[in-house]
């Protein structure tokens, strides 16, 4: 038997390593059937390993077969194999020769853009991320949702076995509940279907209501999941401008009927533009006058630092176009996935049927555990202190750029969001720029990439939710730097 240690180069962990030589020499039979192998301490010390390395390698050929164990003599090779005897080699497939077929939506799917921080480059300093969007998860929190957790220690056996698509009741209800009082949401709770995340309610919204081709219509610059998910639908997407009162309708293409038409009017991403009430009133006429539907993102509106959070869209709608997300992924912790959508009536069965189909309900006990949350009042609590903590860390954030940057970028505190935007100077550009920051080892964002068509002028996103203070003093001191040394 070879006695070779593993190479510790390869991504894949050592036991695995192990694995694979052993099963291909037996494959191979350069290990003959009924053959005794090392005992785990012998061949440990041999190949240098630590003994718990080698036993996973051999489990895992008991288990498949591969070896058997006789008791009080040691580990012999089986001598029926589970495979017959072949050739083996390591590494992927070869690349077929012959043309691989996919599909025109795979293809599309393949080139959708991610909203993703430019790629820190190898060898590149510690990295220190501004990307927005990104909660604060602290001990606090974490106490909290220990607690919601515990008294669900005796599980109901509904939790254990498959849910409805639309999520389950308990959680629908609490979710109902806390939309009416904190965002003038008007729905039953039958109205509301959890999902896991924002870009599944995108996703399920464009499967239920566009066919191929369709016009749906997206702010410009906007949200590259909306995109995403309108182009999955093979809709064809029409930018729609933002001015200082979000979607400007009259500067909509000429001759485009959108059937959907996307918006983020509590706090427009990524501009930061909040949609007043004339403004809704027009839209809401608009998509009653078309029959189109409006998707309404409301993503981090929790999140306002200037007088009471403004109300959701969906209160004033009067016609039932109004398509209502929000996510728990920016009010609670983005690995919890969970997010609901409130459709009208009509579509409460089209939009459950979507569901039931990709990926039929959103884990059980995280819902429970969730609704146990709201009806606490412990998310309600949170938030409060959510929003104390991130508007002393926005000020922190303006009063370092303006320290280290004030005569190079445009800075203005936010109303309410995650993120405030860094404006370059006129003719900048702004993807150069990220990138050029991400050889300092800061993430951040790029305008130009939410994008269609380029902006007159180009900025950075800079997020500051989950930056504590001194690492987020220390960011903007290497951003600087970066900046100071980039030539436009």
């Amino acid at each position: 038997m070879a006695s070779n240690r593993p190479a510790d180069s390869s991504t894949e962990p050592l036991h695995r390593q192990l694995y694979t030589r052993l099963r291909e020499d037996i494959l191979a039979r350069r290990l003959a059937p009924g053959s005794k192998l090392p005992s785990t301490r012998a061949l440990a010390q041999d190949l240098r390993l630590s003994r718990n390395t080698v036993l996973g390698a051999y489990d895992q050929l008991l288990a498949e077969g591969y070896l058997e164990c006789r008791q009080g003599s040691g580990t012999y090779v089986a001598q029926a194999l589970p495979e017959g005897p072949v050739k083996t080699t390591a590494g992927l497939p070869k690349k077929s020769r012959a043309p691989r077929h996919v599909s025109k939506r795979g293809r599309l799917l393949a080139r959708t853009p991610l909203m993703a921080p430019h790629e820190i480059p190898p060898g590149a300093p510690d990295p220190i991320s501004f990307r927005p969007g990104v909660p604060a998860v602290d001990a606090a929190l974490l106490k909290e949702w220990k607690r919601a957790s515990r008294r669900l220690d005796r599980l109901p056996g509904r939790l254990l076995g498959y849910g409805p698509p639309e999520g389950h009741e308990t959680l629908r209800r609490a979710v109902a509940a806390y939309l009416a009082t904190a965002r003038g949401v008007r729905c039953s709770y039958e109205q509301v279907l959890i999902v896991n995340g924002s870009q599944q309610a995108l996703d399920l919204a464009s499967r239920v209501l566009l066919d191929p081709g369709d016009p749906a219509a997206v702010e410009e610059p906007g949200y590259l999941g909306a995109k995403g998910a309108y182009a999955a639908a093979g809709a064809k997407i029409v930018p729609v401008p933002i001015d200082e009162a979000g979607i400007a309708l009259d500067r909509m293409p000429k001759g485009a009927r959108p059937r959907v038409v996307y918006v983020t009017p509590s706090f427009q991403y990524p501009l930061g533009v909040t949609m007043p009430l004339p403004r809704r009133l027009a839209l809401l006429d608009w998509a009653s006058r078309t029959g189109a539907w409006i998707l309404e993102d409301d993503y981090d509106s929790e999140y306002r630092y200037a007088g009471r959070p403004i109300e959701a869209l969906q209160g004033l709608d009067e016609d039932g176009r109004v398509i209502y997300m929000g996510t728990f992924s920016k009010t609670v912790f983005p690995g919890l996935r969970l997010a609901f959508v409130v459709v009208p009536p009509d579509l409460i069965e089209p939009f459950a049927g979507a569901r039931r189909l990709c990926d039929h309900h959103s884990p059980a006990f995280e819902q429970a555990v969730l609704a146990q949350f709201l009806e606490d009042g412990r998310f309600v609590r949170h938030l409060k202190r959510m929003r104390a903590m991130y508007r002393r860390r926005q000020e922190a954030l303006i009063a370092a750029v303006r320290e280290r940057l004030g005569g190079l970028v445009e800075i203005r505190p936010a109303d309410a969001g995650m993120h405030v935007l860094a404006w370059l100077p006129p003719g900048w550009d702004d993807v150069r720029a990220a990138t050029h920051a991400a050889r300092a080892g800061i993430e951040t964002l790029a305008l130009s990439r939410f994008c269609l068509r380029k902006p007159a002028r180009g900025a950075l996103l800079l997020g500051y939710t989950a930056l504590e203070e001194p690492r987020m003093r220390e960011g903007v001191r290497r951003l600087a730097a970066a900046l100071q040394t980039f030539k436009g």
